[in-house]
C-alpha cells in the first residue's frame, strides 16, 4: 500500500522562511547541473555508437567489395555486426537508465517549485512546469504545452529510437547467419525482419516496465487535486 502524502512543513517566519528559499534554490541548480551532465554523457555515448554503425557499414562495403563477397565475407559480417550490436545494447541499458535518472530529476525539481508554492502561495501560477510531484505533475513538466494526445513523445523519444537502431543491426544480423548456414536470400530477409521487429517491441516493452514500476511504490509530497 501506498505512503500518505507527507503534509507540507508549517509556516516559518521571514528569515526562516529566507534561509529555506536559498536552500531550495542551491539544490535546485545542484539538480539542473546534475540533469545537464548526465544528458550530455548519454548524448555524447549515442554519438559514439551512431559513428560505430556508420563506421560498420562502410567497413562491410569495403571488405564486401575487396573480398568479391566470397566464403570469408559472411564471417566477418557476422563478426563485426555482432559487436556493433552489443555496444548498442549497452548504449541501449544506459539510455534506459537515464530515462530513469532523468524522471528522477525532474520529480525532485517539481518538489522543489512545490516547496517555493508553500513558502510564497499563489507563485506556482507564474510556473510553466509544475509544482506537482506526482504522476500528472510529471506529464506537465515534460509536455507543458497542453495534453498528451498523441504517442508522438513516445515514438519520438531517445529509447524508441535506439531500439529501431538496434533492432536493425540485430536483424541484420540474424540475416548474415541464416545466409552463411542457408544461403538462401529469402529466408534471409523474412528471419532479418522478424527478429527486428521482435527485438524493437521488446525493447519498447522492457524500456517502459520501470517507469510504471516505478509508480505503484510511489507517493508524491505535492499531489494535485
Amino acid at each position: 500500500m501506498a505512503k500518505s502524502p507527507t503534509p507540507p512543513p508549517p509556516a516559518l517566519d521571514g528569515s526562516t522562511a529566507g534561509l529555506r528559499a536559498q536552500i531550495l534554490a542551491t539544490e535546485h541548480w545542484s539538480l539542473l547541473a546534475s540533469r545537464t551532465t548526465t544528458q550530455n554523457e548519454v548524448l555524447a555515448r549515442i554519438s559514439i555508437f551512431l559513428t560505430l554503425v556508420s563506421a560498420t557499414l562502410v567497413s562491410l562495403a569495403l571488405v564486401g567489395q575487396a573480398t568479391h563477397f566470397g566464403a570469408a565475407f559472411p564471417m566477418f559480417a557476422i563478426a563485426i555486426l555482432a559487436f556493433a550490436a552489443i555496444v548498442g545494447m549497452l548504449t541501449q541499458v544506459r539510455v534506459t537508465n537515464v530515462m530513469m535518472e532523468d524522471l528522477a530529476y525532474v520529480l525532485a525539481m517539481n518538489r522543489l517549485r512545490g516547496a517555493y508554492a508553500a513558502l510564497s502561495p499563489g507563485v506556482e501560477h507564474d510556473f510553466m512546469t509544475s509544482a506537482r510531484d506526482d504522476r500528472a505533475g510529471i506529464f506537465t513538466t515534460y509536455y507543458f504545452l497542453g495534453p498528451r494526445r498523441n504517442g508522438s513523445q513516445i515514438l519520438g523519444s531517445t529509447m524508441v529510437f535506439i531500439a529501431v537502431v538496434n533492432g536493425a543491426l540485430v536483424g541484420l544480423l540474424a540475416a548474415a547467419i541464416v545466409m552463411m548456414t542457408t544461403a538462401a536470400v529469402t529466408p534471409a530477409v523474412v528471419v532479418g525482419g522478424a527478429v527486428a521487429v521482435i527485438y524493437v517491441c521488446l525493447s519498447i516493452f522492457i524500456g517502459s516496465r520501470p517507469f510504471f514500476t516505478f509508480w505503484k511504490t510511489y507517493s508524491a509530497r505535492y499531489p494535485g487535486e
